[in-house]
């Protein structure tokens, strides 16, 4: 994996989210990882499946450089008025059992959790018919 640096990262960060609103609506960290290959779709799925006790425990660079991603998937939000919904982890495959949120930081910060977890949904405008 090739360093990056600011200006790669913004490139990537944006490449990644254009690609993924324009073929799912949406845009999600963990796929912008996965897009960055900082994050192994195998690593995902035992995340997912609680096996790992938090996401930044098996992303390929440092809590600095995850950070910066995340507030450029968040500014790119903003310029390209995408809207940022929460999205609740819960860990897959318990059917009929107390349901688990997922934790993406060792830490538990809130408002990393929260960009982690945050989907950001292109805005459907809806025309309105002028009677």
């Amino acid at each position: 994996m090739m360093a990056r640096n600011h200006d790669n990262l913004v490139g990537e960060v944006g490449n990644s989210m254009y690609h993924q609103v324009n073929s799912t609506g949406y845009a999600t960290a963990v796929q912008t990882l996965m897009d960055m290959q900082i994050l192994s779709k195998e690593d995902y799925e035992r995340w997912r499946n609680g096996q790992i006790p938090y996401l930044e425990k098996v992303c390929k660079v440092n809590l600095k450089k995850l950070a910066a991603i995340l507030n450029e998937m968040k500014r790119y939000a903003a310029k390209n008025n995408l809207k940022p919904s929460f999205t609740f982890y819960k860990q897959w495959g318990r059917k009929n059992k107390e349901t688990v949120k997922l934790r993406f930081t060792k830490t538990g910060n809130e408002y990393m959790e929260n960009l982690y977890s945050t989907h950001y949904v292109k805005k459907v405008i809806i025309e309105q018919d002028k009677v």
